[in-house]
């Protein structure tokens, strides 16, 4: 009798096993399925994944959904309008057989009104298209990175397989919730841009050259003296120093920084690429101290660039510090011209 219970257990046990495991293989098998929706690679250039935001352009919601679950034909959307055109959304519940729709959920977004367009029209369009997951309060994004180019010979783009019917019609997955479903549409108008910003960069630019003479250096004070402004390129330019030095060469040495200024008039405002020799000019020889730099300036006014030594105080009185006043020279040698020009 005891080995009858046995027996009987190991009998409940192994179906127990048996229906346990195809439900797990069966469970597998569906997430998989599901996964395998979402997978970028499931249809070549095709991403699917999951957003919280509905789409910008169209919903259609579909109740009573059994009533046209397993019809064949399309169903075709109201007249909608997004980015300036006029559309339809275009529904195969059982997919477009002509275009490889088999067991899958196809979905089209047709131009419309198309008589009043221009003759040779053409529009470029960046397209989502979406089925909402009311389990997961999202929306499933389909889309690729083709731009679609709507025109008379084509006035229909979309996806034949947009959704797997084993993946949309399982009630595990949540499209289908309460016999409703919901599709939608995101419609962006890529318009080329007809003209582009130009920059380039020129050598020795004409009046790069720029002289500024300091008087009575002896008696300046510890601040930061500047030149007058000087225009090269589109931008004006500055020289300044502080004769008692900064950083690391106070009270040692003597700076030079060039300062970026503002724009000649009409000039297209960017940043400025600007490389520049700067000099301490020997007045009794040709011998002078240099120094150069180049960087990008910023739109902002005020940005320097130069060093804190070109010349040690100590050596200012061998031709460099005649009669109580120094040279400074700024070459520029570089700079960069910012234009807007026709694609």
């Amino acid at each position: 009798m005891e080995n009858g219970r046995w027996s009987l257990r190991v009998i409940c046990f192994a179906f127990f096993f048996i229906i346990t495991s195809s439900s797990a293989e069966f469970l597998i098998q569906q997430v998989t399925e599901y996964n395998s929706s979402y997978n970028p690679n499931a249809n070549l250039g095709v991403t699917r994944e999951l957003r919280t935001v509905r789409p910008s352009s169209k919903i259609v919601t579909i109740g009573n959904f059994s009533v046209v679950m397993e019809r064949f034909e399309p169903y075709e959307s109201s007249v909608f309008e997004a980015s300036g055109y006029k559309w339809r959304l275009i529904l195969y519940v059982t997919g477009n057989k002509d275009d490889g729709g088999n067991n899958h959920v196809s979905l089209y977004v047709r131009i419309e009104d198309t008589e009043s367009l221009p003759t040779g029209w053409e529009v470029d369009v960046d397209l989502k298209l979406f089925v909402f997951n009311a389990r997961r309060r999202k929306y499933l994004t389909v889309t690729d990175e083709a731009v679609k180019r709507y025109n008379q010979g084509n006035r229909e783009w979309g996806f034949g397989q947009l959704i797997p019917l084993s993946t949309f019609r399982n009630p595990n997955q949540g499209f289908i919730v309460q016999n409703t479903v919901s599709f939608g549409a995101e419609i962006f108008i890529i318009r080329p841009v007809g003209q582009q910003e130009r920059v380039s960069f020129v050598s020795n630019p004409p009046d790069n050259v720029f002289t500024w003479r300091i008087l009575r250096f002896s008696s300046l004070e510890d601040k930061i003296y500047y030149s007058s402004e000087f225009l090269v390129g589109d931008r004006f330019w500055r020289l300044g120093f502080n004769p008692k030095g900064e950083g690391e060469g106070r009270p040692h040495a003597i700076p030079i920084f060039l300062y970026a200024q503002g724009f000649r008039p009409n000039a297209v405002e960017t940043s400025t690429w600007g490389a520049v020799n700067l000099r301490l000019r020997h007045q009794l020889g040709s011998n002078p101290k240099r120094a150069s730099s180049a960087a990008w300036y910023p739109i902002q006014p005020g940005h320097r660039e130069g060093v804190s030594n070109i010349i040690l105080r100590k050596d200012l009185q061998d031709g460099y510090l005649v009669k109580d006043s120094i040279v400074f020279e700024a070459e520029m040698v570089r700079v960069s011209v910012t234009n807007i020009v026709p694609v």
